[in-house]
Formats: structure tokens, C-alpha cells, sequence
């Protein structure tokens, strides 16, 4: 696997690929290793995540560089990005117990029935490229702790991300095979949820793989939680703080360099606030710094991949020729590496890739709507059901319509994210499902009735 700079195009390292061999012995490791993870106490488990956010935080600054160096994102947020996953341990080290706890039952006298918590087995992760550490974390933190065993299939282009997360939590003292990374290309990927030693499996990524990780599984009869892709609406209304919403806005679609599955994607403005809105939207993407991801200063970095910038382009010029316009941005950087500029496109036809598809960078389809119900009306036309974000001065108001968006989780004034403790996961295209929280954790455990005469 050669580790490619998406900043300079550049080759800087090249790792091994496991062999067949190599994944059969690892799939034999965690069999192994969990028939004594899954005795080990809960407060010990607990502990050794603990442990691991202190790993995460010694070493975030190396970490990050690491992010950076394969994938692009701009340092500062490299850096808060491990220490989300810090934080994302600390959370369950801190309360695993409570959400494991035995659940009772109204029984007959003299008797006592109540549902334990008991995990599963090997749990398959594969993983997306844009969140590097936290997407792993979110998985890793929550299954482990619940007595599973995890085995990673990392994106192809963050291998040095893959076994860094596996120093983690060798250097945390977890026991050999409760974690180990798999740097296998995709079409392996079918026979190890196939194998009978992996009881369950989680995608983060495209709807293609997520529905043929679903289909392999299915096949098994294994428990799967997908978290697919977005085209989250951003919807503005005519009484709403408009410098608060264009400047979130601002940072809802360009942070990650737009590429994020929860980015506000479709900003959806009523006319009465239109103008101002879209004038202060397109100062702010005017004012970021693109540029070296390295640089303290940089906000915008390069896109993951040259091939995923060429993607995006091909969305933005598809949507121009329909009939969108350009306020700004719209043309890659003339200079080395997969740089785009943050983009702000207008008058979207219907049915252009800027409007029926995920755009997975910078760019924003502004669309401008007579009222409240055509918000709404448009905001649900997509596919997609991940998150939304509305925007109102008037909070009851900002409620009410939160609930008539067909998404896994609404927003009111505040940009869509994830927060260990909140549920997380989408509807239709964007998988089923939920991870983080105590709706997480249980995921992936058997949900056992014990009934005592």
C-alpha cells in the first residue's frame, strides 16, 4: 500500500499488504483472544480504555502529523481529531457499566427476570478515510468495552493511520488479538465477514460497500450497522440569527475540506433572508486559506485523493452545464496536489449532481425557497437521511419542523456532529443502525432474558 500526499502528489511510504495467510492467523488471534476478553471484568476493560485516551493524548501531535501526511486534513484539526477520540474513550471508560447494566423485569413472585448484556465475538470494522482515528475510536471504544474483539479493514490510503490505532492500544496494555489491524485491499473484504470466526460487522463509507458488506452478512445471518453517505439540508429561516447561521455554515461545509458524510451540503434559505445570508456564506468561503495542511494558518487543505478532486469537479462542471452558477470557486488550484477551492453554486436545477447527489468537498448548493413548507418539501427530497441543521431564532418553532426532516439526527442552531453521548446513524441511503451512546454499545451484544425460578 503506497501512502500517497495528496499535498504534493508525492509517494512517501509504501507498507505490506497482509497476505491471506497473515488474515487467517489474525482471524485465529481474536477467536482466541476472546474467549478471555469476554470474562474479563467490566471496571478492568473500563480501565485499559481509560488508558488508551492517555496513549491518544501523549502522542496526539505524531498522530496527527500521521493523519495529515496521508490524507490531507489541516493540522489543527488533525490534532482535535485525536483528541475526540480521547475523549470518545474517556466516555465509555466513565460509563460502559451504567449502559451494560442488567435490565429487570416485572416477573412472578419469587422469581427474577432480567436481560444481560453479553457481546458477541470478533466484530469486523471497515473504515472510511476522512476521520482517520475517530471513526475507529467511536467503533473500538464501545465494542471492545463490551467484551467484543475488533479487527480493522482501514481505508487504503491511511495504512500508518490503521497501526497507529493498533499502537494505541498495544501500548494501552489490551491483551494480544483484542485488537489488531488488517491492511488488506477491499475485495478480501467478503471473505472475512464471510468467515465464521467474525460474528458481526460495522461499515462507515459509500453505499455500494456498505450494501455489500450488508449483503455478505445477511448471507451469515450476522448483525451489521452501516453509516453510509449524506446530503444534508441546512435550512435557514426567514426569522433566524443570519451572522450565526453563514458563519456555521461556513464551517459545516469546508471542515475536513468538505469531506464529511454529516456536512451541510444543500443550504436550504427562505427568501426573505436569501441575499444576506448568501453574501455572508460566500465572504466566509472567500476567507479561508487553502493551502499546506501542515500550516497552523491553513484551513482548507488538499482533497484526500487527485482522484476524488477530479470526482468533485466533474459534479460541479455536470451542475454548471445544467445550469447552476458559480459565486465562487468551481476551478481546482493550479498548483501541485488534489487542492479545490470552497465553492458556492446557485440556481440549482433539479436533478444536477449538485443537487441529487453527495458532493464529498467543498462545495455548497445554495437554493432559495418561498417558505416554510417548501423548506421542508425540498429538504426531504434526497435520498439520503443522515443529519440536518435548521436554523430560527424561535426554538419551538426550530423543534416542530426538526421533527417533520426525515433524518437520523436534526440540529437546531448548531452545525450536525457527533457526540459520544448522543445515538448517531442515518435512515434510507445512509444505512440503519446507530452507534455512540448507550444505543451504541448495545449494538453489538446479545441481549440475553435469564429467568430464575
Amino acid at each position: 500500500m503506497d501512502v500517497l500526499n495528496p499535498a504534493t502528489g508525492e509517494i512517501t511510504e509504501t507498507h505490506d499488504e497482509d497476505t491471506v495467510e497473515d488474515v487467517d492467523a489474525a482471524l485465529a488471534d481474536a477467536a482466541d483472544a476472546f474467549e478471555a476478553w469476554r470474562d474479563r471484568p467490566m471496571r478492568e476493560r473500563e480501565a485499559l480504555l481509560d488508558a488508551a485516551a492517555d496513549v491518544l493524548e501523549e502522542n496526539k501531535r505524531r498522530y496527527a502529523e500521521t493523519m495529515t501526511r496521508e490524507m490531507g486534513k489541516p493540522i489543527g484539526q488533525a490534532v482535535a481529531e485525536v483528541e475526540k477520540s480521547a475523549w470518545g474513550c474517556r466516555h465509555y471508560a466513565e460509563h460502559a457499566s451504567a449502559y451494560l447494566e442488567d435490565e429487570h423485569h416485572p416477573s412472578p413472585p419469587g422469581t427474577t427476570v432480567k436481560t444481560v448484556h453479553q457481546p458477541l465475538g470478533p466484530v469486523l470494522a471497515v473504515m472510511p478515510w476522512n476521520f482517520p482515528f475517530w471513526q475507529v475510536f467511536r467503533f473500538a471504544g464501545p465494542y471492545l468495552t463490551a467484551g467484543n474483539v475488533g479487527l480493522l479493514k482501514h481505508a487504503s490510503n491511511v495504512p500508518g493511520c490503521a497501526l497507529a490505532i493498533e499502537e494505541v492500544f498495544r501500548e494501552a496494555g489490551y491483551p494480544e488479538g483484542v485488537f489488531q489491524s488488517l491492511l488488506i485491499p477491499s475485495d478480501l473484504v467478503d471473505d472475512v465477514v464471510s468467515d465464521e470466526r467474525v460474528r458481526a460487522a460495522t461499515l462507515t463509507g459509500s453505499g455500494p460497500a456498505g450494501r455489500a458488506v450488508a449483503a455478505s452478512a445477511g448471507e451469515n445471518l450476522k448483525k451489521t450497522v452501516l453509516e453510509l453517505g449524506g446530503s444534508d439540508p441546512f435550512v435557514v429561516l426567514d426569522d433566524a440569527d443570519i451572522e450565526a447561521a453563514a458563519d456555521v455554515g461556513v464551517r459545516a461545509r469546508t471542515q475536513n475540506g468538505g469531506q464529511s458524510c454529516i456536512a451541510a451540503k444543500r443550504f436550504i434559505v427562505h427568501t426573505d433572508v436569501y441575499e444576506p445570508f448568501l453574501e455572508r456564506l460566500t465572504e466566509g468561503f472567500d476567507s479561508l486559506v487553502v493551502g499546506d495542511p501542515t500550516d497552523k494558518d491553513t484551513d482548507v487543505g488538499p482533497q484526500a485523493r487527485p482522484d476524488l478532486m477530479r470526482e468533485l469537479h466533474e459534479q460541479v462542471e455536470a451542475s454548471v452545464e445544467a445550469g447552476a452558477t458559480v459565486r465562487t470557486g468551481g476551478e481546482p488550484l493550479d498548483r501541485p496536489g488534489a487542492f479545490y477551492p470552497p465553492t458556492v453554486l446557485t440556481d440549482i436545477p433539479a436533478g444536477c449532481p449538485a443537487d441529487s447527489e453527495e458532493t464529498f468537498g467543498p462545495v455548497a448548493a445554495v437554493y432559495e425557497v418561498s417558505d416554510e413548507a417548501e423548506a421542508v418539501e425540498l429538504a426531504n427530497d434526497t435520498e439520503f437521511g443522515l443529519g440536518a441543521s435548521v436554523w430560527t431564532t424561535d426554538r419551538e418553532r426550530g423543534e416542530a419542523l426538526a421533527r417533520r426532516i426525515d433524518a437520523g439526527c436534526v440540529y437546531v442552531n448548531q452545525l450536525v456532529k457527533s457526540d459520544p453521548r448522543v445515538p448517531f446513524g442515518g435512515v434510507g441511503e445512509s444505512g440503519y443502525g446507530r452507534e455512540l451512546s448507550e444505543a451504541g454499545i448495545k449494538e453489538f451484544v446479545n441481549k440475553k432474558t435469564v429467568w430464575i425460578e
